[in-house]
């Protein structure tokens, strides 16, 4: 009382200490397309109390009667001026103040609850508290990016972290706890069906592809958990079984496709409107597929000439009037139909013109540009160095019998430059790409359907100026006597006129419909998006948001586990858009799963994954320790820049945290990290001796730089090339619908007067051309708001500037990258890079502008 006397006669009132807290999130009617009425709610919801509230997490002080000395616990705060703000519908932040009173007993908050009893859920991103006592020099950051639904939906607190990293041993005491608790809510216990709410990561086989309680043509097998079709696994949601199969999951129906579970962490937001691309991948299957079959039924099937394939993009086709017409129309927003079929003021529709004929409408065509695109196209990791001649194969004889080439001398001896096979081989001149011992084993069961295609090799000289000359190309199919008896194979070499010209047109294009799949199911699907999913479970899972490699990974797992549960339900399921479009159908995943048996983790590093393939010998005097026996190799010499940066910068990172071997082995969240990606995420492979171990500074740097390189360079190279170059489908056929014409047949004949007929209806027909076609258009674009390589989503994302100037210093690096490409690119030494057609290597360009570009890597793999 004599206190408060004393400063009422000095005119002095002590003033309660506050702090000012800024709360920036998304509001979920901003997000998304059928939810507008949310934010009218959460309006009604103010004005009777239901609020949100945040609470501050001490990281100093325990609360002593609770049973694990959690942090103390903070009085509540709300949002303010949430009736008041004016949200946007576009999709943009809001930012909210909040004021909390300062308690003493609170002193540094480490992390903070928040109650949520909106109708509603909302994407928080940020709070910033200024001016906490004993902390005034800088802000304290709390990084969320998560999705907080209503309070009653969640059996625990919503608890969130500041932007501090912390090893598990280091972290303050009154955090602990709740580190390990929130590790535990992400964990789940493996039971019932998740619901949107739920954040549970978990792990399941790929079980959900077929549907046999459709008939028996729509059932698939089981990938993952067998050693005859092992697989990575993918995101557990819980669904009951088929009626037909205990061992096959229950479905989704299509039209509820936009809702199979995910963590609601991993959906899509941001910038594009929520599931913007599912929405997408729905409409190309539900309501673009039968429209597309009523016009290749109105028209033809068949395309007539190559001036015919050109109309889709220069003159455009017309729709037919009618209902399937006017159900794109009634359900597909303008934003999308706008992309995903432009139409001009006539009303024609038409596909964007592909760079691959920008310039040159037959350049494609050109021997120097099939071989060009091997190591500067689309799939440019398949091509090795022929070490022996004729070419081998590693299919068991018992099983398949002789399997070996058939390619003798006397077909290469006029294309080696007069040098002998032993000198040829011995200065590294001989190349092969080859998809035979890949397609053999599953080619019967292909060529029973539709499909007619073969297993293919092709050799390649490289000559004096780098550029790569075909020299034959082999052409393989089952014994029909049964697979033991070996492959019937059949050799062409190059010719330029008359037939024989014809003849190799064609055998070019069955080697593209061939490395068209092997890109599709194994180099891109299987090696990047299966892949990687085991591991961003395992992360969020093991790995505390306060872990150090959690801050350094996560970028990287932006939108995957959304884009591959949407292929699952639309793209890779039986009967999906991939099944159509490209030429395993129905045995395409069950084909992936038999080139999963020979993953190997360690192989995915790509100095690693060059010697595998020849591509390269080891150089200790070389930057990367390899140097490439081909030194035109626009993916490779890239791709080795774009590796050194990363791991340049992984290594900058983890030795700020692990300052010994010692502490590798210490770090409890880390052993578990890596023992459950093993065992759990790639469990059919767990017993492998190529895991590393995880017990020194050097496996921990080699794995995150493996796994930043799939999910952000590699995924990138093998996916936004895919309009660019094989929007023009003649280029990259998907499919091949009859085998090489024999002498004698009419189709043989026709070759002498309108060859370019006999291609067309050899290769991808109209139908699945146009699916094809709208499917890629879409996977290559960029969005708006992607985040590439060397960025993050806010400055802010750690609290150790150490961290920040490394992360700083591999920005620049890559900035160097993109002017070293630019520069090559516009250096005629280097013939491949831009070749024939005119179409500039930029795949490993790290950023880009929004859209079809066919540059920028992406940090994650997204799309």
């Amino acid at each position: 009382m004599l206190k408060g006397m004393v400063d009422t006669l000095t005119g002095k009132h002590e003033e309660e200490k506050k702090i000012k807290g800024r709360v920036v999130l998304m509001k979920k009617n901003v997000l998304d397309f059928n939810d507008l009425g949310a934010s009218i709610l959460d309006r009604l919801h103010e004005l009777v109390g239901q609020t949100v509230t945040l609470h501050l997490i001490s990281s100093v002080h325990s609360d002593a009667t609770g049973n694990k000395l959690k942090g103390k616990v903070g009085k509540g705060a709300e949002l303010e001026s949430w009736i008041t703000t004016i949200t946007s519908l576009k999709p943009e932040d809001t930012a909210y103040e909040v004021t909390f009173d300062w308690e003493e007993d609170i002193g540094i908050p480490g992390a903070f609850l928040i109650k949520n009893s909106h109708h509603s859920e909302f994407f928080l991103k940020t709070l910033t508290l200024e001016g906490v006592p004993g902390h005034e020099h800088a802000p304290i950051h709390f990084v969320c990016n998560s999705w907080v639904y209503p309070s009653n939906k969640y059996k625990s607190d919503r608890i969130l972290f500041a932007n501090q990293a912390y090893l598990p041993s280091q972290t303050p005491p009154p955090l602990l706890p709740y580190r390990e608790d929130e590790l535990l809510v992400l964990q789940g216990n493996g039971t019932g069906e998740l619901q949107e709410w739920d954040r549970v990561y978990d792990y399941a086989y790929y079980n959900d592809l077929g549907d046999p309680d459709s008939g028996e043509d729509s059932a698939r097998p089981v990938l993952g958990g067998s050693s005859q079709y092992p697989y990575p696994r993918r995101g557990r949601t819980g669904r009951p079984p088929t009626r037909t199969d205990p061992n096959t999951e229950s479905r989704i129906p299509l039209l509820m496709s936009l809702n199979i579970y995910v963590p609601r962490d991993e959906r899509f937001g941001h910038l594009k409107l929520s599931d913007f691309l599912g929405y997408g991948l729905k409409s190309i299957f539900q309501f673009l597929l039968p429209e597309f079959t009523d016009l290749c039924a109105s028209l033809s099937n068949e395309f007539e000439s190559f001036e015919d394939v050109l109309q889709i993009y220069e003159g455009g086709f017309k729709l037919p009037e009618g209902p399937l017409l006017q159900n794109i129309y009634d359900n597909v927003p303008l934003e999308l139909l706008k992309e995903i079929l432009p139409r001009d003021d006539e009303g024609l529709f038409k596909y964007p013109m592909p760079d691959i004929i920008k310039e040159s409408k037959t350049a494609w065509r050109t021997d120097e540009e099939f071989t060009r695109e091997m190591v500067a196209g689309m799939n440019p990791v398949i091509i090795s160095r022929l070490q022996e001649f004729p070419p081998k194969s590693n299919l068991d004889t018992q099983l398949y019998g002789n399997q070996s080439s058939k390619i003798t001398w006397d077909h290469i001896k006029n294309g080696v430059d007069e040098l002998t096979i032993e000198v040829a081989l011995e200065t590294n001149r001989l190349f092969i790409l080859n998809h035979h011992d890949s397609l053999m084993p599953y080619l019967r069961r292909i060529n029973s359907t539709t499909t007619k295609m073969y297993a293919t090799r092709t050799l390649l000289f490289l000559q004096k100026d780098g550029s790569l000359r075909p020299l034959a190309i082999e052409l393989s199919l089952p014994h029909p006597d049964g697979d033991e008896h070996g492959a019937v194979s059949q050799v062409y070499t190059p010719a330029e006129d008359g037939v024989e010209g014809s003849i190799w047109q064609l055998a070019k294009a069955y080697v593209g419909v061939s490395d068209s799949g092997v890109h599709q199911l194994i180099s891109h699907w299987l090696h990047t998006h299966a892949a990687i999913e085991p591991v961003v479970i395992a992360t969020n899972r093991q790995l505390s948001v306060m872990h150090p490699i959690h801050k350094l990974l996560y970028p990287h797992f932006r939108d995957t586990m959304n884009i591959n549960a949407f292929a699952r339900q639309i793209l890779i399921n039986a009967g999906g858009i991939l099944e159509a479009t490209v030429f395993p159908a129905r045995y395409a995943m069950e084909l992936s799963s038999f080139i999963y048996k020979d993953w190997n983790f360690t192989d995915q590093a790509l100095p690693t994954e060059l010697l595998k393939r020849g591509m390269a010998v080891e150089d200790p005097n070389s930057p990367h320790g390899i140097r490439l026996v081909m030194e035109d190799y626009p993916y490779a010499v890239d791709g080795l820049q774009i590796w050194s940066a990363i791991n340049t910068w992984v290594d900058d990172y983890c030795n700020l945290y692990y300052p010994s071997d010692e502490a590798v082995k210490a770090d409890t969240e880390l052993q578990s990290w890596w023992k459950e990606l093993r065992e759990e995420g790639h469990g059919d492979k767990k017993d492998a001796p190529w895991w590393p171990k995880m017990q020194t500074r050097k496996d921990l740097i080699d794995s995150c730089t493996i796994i930043i390189w799939i999910a952000s360079a590699l995924h990138a190279a093998l996916n936004f090339g895919q309009y660019p170059y094989a929007g023009y489908m003649p280029n990259r056929p998907t499919v091949s619908r009859q085998f090489m014409p024999e002498p004698g047949s009419e189709d043989y004949e026709l070759l002498k007067t309108d060859p370019d007929r006999v291609f067309l209806k050899t290769i991808t027909a109209r139908l699945q051309t146009l699916l094809g076609v709208a499917l890629i258009e879409l996977l290559s674009r960029h969005s708006s708001d992607e985040i590439y390589l060397g960025q993050r989503d806010t400055p802010v994302w750690t609290k150790d500037e150490a961290a920040l100037e490394a992360f700083e210093r591999f920005g620049k690096e890559l900035g160097g990258v993109e002017r070293k490409i630019m520069e090559m690119n516009g250096d005629e030494k280097w013939k491949n890079r831009v070749g024939p057609t005119k179409l500039p290597y930029t795949l490993m360009y790290p950023t880009s502008e929004e859209g079809l570009t066919g540059r920028g890597i992406p940090n994650s793999t997204s799309i």
